[in-house]
């Protein structure tokens, strides 16, 4: 019965699996259906995305900062259309430390290799030091994370295994924690990727041409050593590329990509790919503010043994980013796909577009088969506002114009238990419904410099039935209006237009939350019929 039940549920998340990755969003498709794409490739917050190829299988991950679970893996067979298949991280660690929001903490800069028929994933924590874990498959199960080395400000690491099988560790430092920027330094480590086994040596200086140079990506072509590294500012910047015949150095540097007379502003920090039929792309972000930092696809090419990523339409040997292109040659056709964003909570998991602010309780929700649960969560009552709730259930915007509407059945317990959906950042606003003696308050509640402590302010808008609808309409410019209506046909606006603002080091968010003021030995909850995107 032990092992039959393990089966029952592995089947049951491999079908919940299936159901996300045959998704096609209704706002954003990057695969134009004629053989070119567009971008972003991904309209989502996947910030400082690495990517790398095992056979006919691309798959790609990004940080992930204090949510959880972290470290999100995205999979494809053709560069330009994504399915998400799951995280790294279940909870960050140290896991007591990141059971509250730790707003811009945690997991930074990630990079992701095979090595050996193991897949292993370097990761930052720039309070703490830089991680490894590995796994033999994709899908894990990965391993807990080891400490590679211990320190401040250690960020953005990437590993090299060299032709003669010795290993080196490739980081930058953050100024906020080490005292020390725009310096690259490589390190040896030992031959299993697991510890640094020297001081290692400043390979490049960027404090004159490079300014906070960090994002460091580390590979080896044609008898060059090459370190592909962003500078000049996450929204202002571009893509340098180092190179060098020793491991050490000396590099020589040059700029490869930048904005141009394009809008694609700040075009940098990703990874170089090279197909099964001999193509090379660059995967990159791009700082959109409230709307995080976008995938985008560019062509690359080598000349003289330098990448050109891009268009380089005056020859110059620096690119500039393209809109639309032609797909990558990868041998055959594939399915649109997109990472999820509507669901109708009627699987046995939770999705994988959402993620709490902060390691969960197991007693936050649960699925029911056909809605999640949401259980209240006690929190101070003397809190100015709700940036440090943990049990925040959010998940990335998924493109610059869209309508999300919810359904939520309301079940209180106490007074002062309160269901709320809503945009998350710097600033913020929800709707909600909070249980009185006389019934369920319904609020629309907004947020200025949430981050600074700054308090809430309420709108009353009556009370409610049990069963409410929440809509949010988000036009481009990250205005959003929202409404609610009992019935799902009617739906009352509210008058005024709320900015999005980004979270800290993220793009905005939407999603929920379930709080109680009281300390009872029992929770009241609210149930997540569904959630459209459109």
């Amino acid at each position: 019965m032990k092992g039959s039940g393990i089966i029952i549920l592995l089947l049951l998340f491999a079908a919940d699996l299936a159901a996300q990755t045959g998704f096609v969003s209704k706002v954003w498709v990057a695969d134009n259906g004629d053989g070119t794409y567009k971008n972003p490739i991904i309209h989502a917050d996947y910030s400082d995305p690495d990517v790398i190829r095992v056979g006919d299988d691309y798959y790609m991950i990004s940080s992930s900062f204090s949510e959880a679970p972290g470290l999100p893996i995205l999979h494809s067979k053709d560069l330009v259309n994504w399915s998400s298949i799951g995280h790294a991280l279940n909870k960050v660690p140290p896991h007591e430390h990141y059971a509250k929001p730790q707003h811009g903490n945690g997991v930074w800069a990630p990079a992701i290799r095979f090595h050996k028929n193991e897949f292993y994933i370097y990761y930052p924590d720039p309070d703490f030091g830089i991680f490894l874990i590995k796994s033999k498959t994709i899908n894990g199960p990965w391993s807990e994370p080891v400490l590679v080395e211990a320190g401040k400000g250690l960020i953005d690491p990437c590993p090299l295994w060299d032709t003669d099988g010795k290993a080196y560790l490739v980081h930058a430092f953050a100024g906020s924690r080490a005292g020390i920027k725009s310096i690259i330094v490589v390190k040896p480590m030992n031959a299993d990727g697991s510890r640094i086994t020297g001081s290692g040596v400043v390979v490049y200086d960027g404090h004159e041409k490079d300014p906070t140079i960090e994002g460091p990506k580390f590979y080896k072509r044609n008898g060059y050593y090459y370190i592909f590294a962003p500078a000049g500012g996450v929204a202002t910047g571009w893509q340098t590329v180092l190179r060098s015949k020793s491991v050490y150095g000396p590099y020589e540097r040059k700029v490869v990509l930048e904005q141009g007379p394009t809008s694609i502003n700040g075009p940098h920090q990703g990874a170089w790919i090279n197909t099964k039929t001999g193509e090379d792309w660059f995967i990159h972000f791009q700082d959109k503010g409230p709307y995080g930092r976008v995938v985008h696809l560019q062509p690359m090419a080598w000349k003289n043994n330098w990448p050109v990523i891009g268009e380089d339409k005056n020859a110059d040997g620096t690119g500039n980013p393209v809109f639309q292109f032609k797909k990558p040659s990868v041998g055959k056709s594939y399915p649109i796909t997109t990472p999820p964003d509507s669901d109708e909570f009627n699987g046995h998991y939770l999705s994988l577009q959402w993620q709490w602010h902060a390691n969960p309780q197991p007693q936050w929700s649960f699925m029911t088969g056909n809605a999640l649960r949401l259980y209240s969560y006690t929190v101070n009552d003397s809190s100015k506002n709700s940036w440090d709730i943990p049990n925040l259930l959010m998940q990335k915007l998924p493109a610059e114009k869209f309508t999300v509407t919810t359904k939520i059945t309301f079940n209180p317990l106490v007074d002062g238990d309160r269901v709320a959906f809503g945009v998350m950042g710097l600033d913020y606003a929800y709707l909600s419904l909070t249980k009185e003696a006389s019934g369920a308050r319904l609020q629309y509640v907004t947020c200025k410099q949430a981050d600074k402590g700054r308090p809430e302010f309420r709108k009353d808008l009556g009370f409610s039935e049990p069963v409410i609808y929440f809509r949010i309409k988000m036009d481009t410019g990250a205005l959003c209006r929202f409404s609610y209506s009992t019935d799902n046909i009617s739906f009352t606006d509210i008058a005024e237009t709320f900015v999005a603002k980004e979270g800290k080091w993220i793009g905005a968010k939407v999603g929920y939350f379930c709080t109680r003021i009281a300390k009872t030995n029992d929770s009241g909850w609210a149930d997540i019929d569904w959630c459209r995107i459109e």
